[in-house]
């Protein structure tokens, strides 16, 4: 039996499985899964002009597979700890990674072990943008009583590079947070291929140079900025090595 059958049995079986589960006909998906990824039916549902009943299984779907994402994170991670870039990247994929069709900004809420106490979806924008007020990122931090907070956005693109408005966020939360002793661990960016942490390279500001605003900013994805926005702030230095950042106290 050869690898082609085995891949062709798949395919079949995924696309009944989503006629199923949504109610999209079988020929609209084999229709489109000949001129397209399938994977993108799921990340971009309105490409297949579905009815609102269909979208509204395939959003019910997508959230299920989010679920289980992160309830496996927590099972293979028992202690909800993030002590580690590797870690807060592999934990905010599991929310994040596949989507395409909108940017999500999430914050994660740590005691003072790095157990997780909270997670919050704070934002959601289009394809390019997503507005993020730090006033309610501070009002979830003190409400949860936390010590250090990770935050961390995708890039429906799927790039990897953090842009202009990403490097403002995280120096304006850093501004915001650091007199209060709360932490700004890291800024993840999930795109397709993995993740960035600005932690890692060696990215994330320090209070002392900042002035504090609590206006709202809208991150961009990369894209957009590279149309439109001159970078001011020079490529960071970093030499392909991934190194084992501990976070504990």
């Amino acid at each position: 039996m050869g690898q082609d059958y085995l891949d062709n049995r798949m395919v079949k079986e995924y696309i009944q499985s989503l006629h199923q589960l949504t109610g999209i006909p079988l020929d609209k998906l084999e229709n489109y899964g000949n001129t397209n990824n399938l994977m993108n039916a799921l990340e971009h549902p309105h490409s297949l002009e579905l009815t609102s009943m269909q979208l509204q299984k395939v959003e019910q779907l997508n959230e299920f597979l989010i679920s289980h994402r992160v309830l496996q994170w927590e099972v293979e991670n028992t202690q909800r700890k993030i002590t580690s870039p590797d870690l807060a990247g592999s934990y905010f994929s599991a929310f994040l990674l596949g989507l395409r069709d909108r940017e999500r900004f999430m914050v994660a809420f740590l005691d003072n072990g790095n157990h997780v106490i909270e997670t919050r979806i704070i934002s959601e924008g289009g394809l390019t943008e997503a507005p993020v007020y730090p006033r309610n990122i501070l009002k979830a931090a003190l409400n949860c009583d936390c010590t250090s907070i990770i935050m961390a956005h995708n890039h429906p693109g799927g790039s990897l590079k953090p842009s202009w408005e990403d490097m403002e966020m995280t120096k304006r939360m850093v501004a915001i947070f650091e007199p209060l002793h709360i932490g700004i661990l890291d800024h993840i960016i999930i795109g397709n291929a993995g993740f960035t942490s600005l932690a890692q390279m060696g990215q994330l500001p320090k209070a002392a140079e900042e002035v504090i605003s609590y206006e709202a900013i809208t991150l961009k994805s990369l894209e957009e900025v590279e149309r439109y926005i001159p970078a001011p702030y020079p490529e960071p230095i970093w030499d392909g090595v991934v190194r084992e950042e501990e976070w504990e106290r």
